[in-house]
């Protein structure tokens, strides 16, 4: 069964070219910062002093410090999406859907490797905690993917047991503070989705 497309995570809305003028110079702020100080540091009144506008216009653009991370992590959110919804196996649509399921975790695990400080901080709040449009795409798609692989269950349940494993802060945690390479979580997750999908190894 093929698997229904997914929304695009916080799809684009036409931008008047001042605007994104705007979007970018701030988030070009924000990523020197990030670079320079580490995510903690970044304020909205610092990225506002960095790109040299009023705090008011950061807060109009992005709304809260959790907005201005999402607006961050949106690129990457987009290639992955694009990735799984239209890209090659093993990601995308002609592989086995539990092949996909695997390699959908793997992927989300490596980019917690390259920008897990901006997404602990953009999950870091109430507003996209368990909302956020990315964290509504990552689970559809898997819960589709659980679906299609038939697996018995509340697969909106397991959908959600399998995304916690992949949760920035957690990860960040595993590897930081306990020591464990990100190969091992890795590893561990992709044994967690075949005890889920109840079979011993990744279909060929």
């Amino acid at each position: 069964m093929n698997s229904p497309l997914l929304p695009l995570v916080d799809a684009e809305i036409p931008e008047r070219c001042d605007a994104a003028r705007n979007r970018k110079l701030l988030l070009d702020a924000a990523a020197t910062l990030v670079a320079e100080r580490g995510v903690d540091a970044v304020t909205m009144e610092v990225v506002a002093a960095k790109a040299g506008v009023g705090k008011g216009t950061v807060f109009r653009r992005f709304g809260s410090r959790s907005g201005l991370m999402n607006a961050m992590l949106d690129h990457t959110e987009r290639e992955l999406q694009h990735a799984f919804m239209f890209g090659p196996p093993p990601l995308g649509p002609d592989a086995d859907p539990i092949v996909r399921l695997v390699a959908f975790g793997r992927a989300r695990l490596d980019m917690v490797a390259v920008q897990g400080d901006i997404l602990r901080a953009a999950e870091n709040s109430p507003e996209f905690r368990f909302s956020g449009p990315a964290r509504a795409v990552s689970l559809r798609h898997i819960v589709t993917l659980l679906t299609d692989a038939q697996v018995d269950g509340d697969v909106e349940l397991l959908g959600t047991a399998l995304l916690a494993p992949l949760d920035a802060a957690l990860v960040l945690y595993q590897c930081r503070t306990l020591g464990m390479p990100i190969e091992r979580i890795a590893d561990g997750w992709q044994d967690l989705a075949l005890r889920i999908a109840r079979i011993d190894a990744l279909p060929d």
